[in-house]
């Protein structure tokens, strides 16, 4: 069986894309999408080197695009402070009072809490937002706009 130049492009893009699914690396479909550059010359009877160079200047522009955007994205809060993954965060509190360890227990959802005063924060009773959740215990903050309604 002779194969021809694009069977062997549009293999290696199907081989890539298949690496994909099972490792999760966005980066092989750059590279596949090379690979199906380098097919789609080969069907329109471009040399050889124009197929390799195109499909490398493809994959490897798509990959360094990807990489690019990427790195220029914004990071995520870690979890423990990210409103998308903790709705707990930005509710506010109140607290009677604080202990020498900056620690006290609130009432939130209907439950008592440990809670624990952000470091740096002032040690002053009333209205706090929480920050964090760490466990099960709440991060506080004093609420700078007490009047906020969540």
């Amino acid at each position: 069986m002779d194969w021809s130049a694009p069977t062997w492009w549009w293999l290696a893009a199907g081989i890539l894309v298949a690496v994909e699914l099972v490792s999760g690396t966005f980066y092989l479909l750059m590279l596949a999408l090379g690979c199906t550059a380098g097919a789609l010359l080969a069907h329109a009877g471009a040399a050889t080197e124009v197929q390799v160079a195109a499909a490398a200047l493809c994959g490897a522009g798509a990959t360094a695009i990807w990489h690019y955007r990427r790195a220029s994205a914004p990071r995520s809060a870690p979890v423990d402070r990210n409103r998308d993954a903790n709705l707990d965060i930005g509710e506010a509190v109140t607290v009677q009072e604080w202990d020498d360890e900056r620690r006290t227990r609130v009432q939130y959802r209907g439950a008592g809490w440990s809670a624990r005063l952000a470091p740096g924060a002032p040690v002053v009773p009333g209205p706090h937002e929480i920050i964090a959740v760490q466990g099960n215990e709440l991060i506080l903050s004093p609420n700078p706009n007490p009047n906020k309604t969540n």
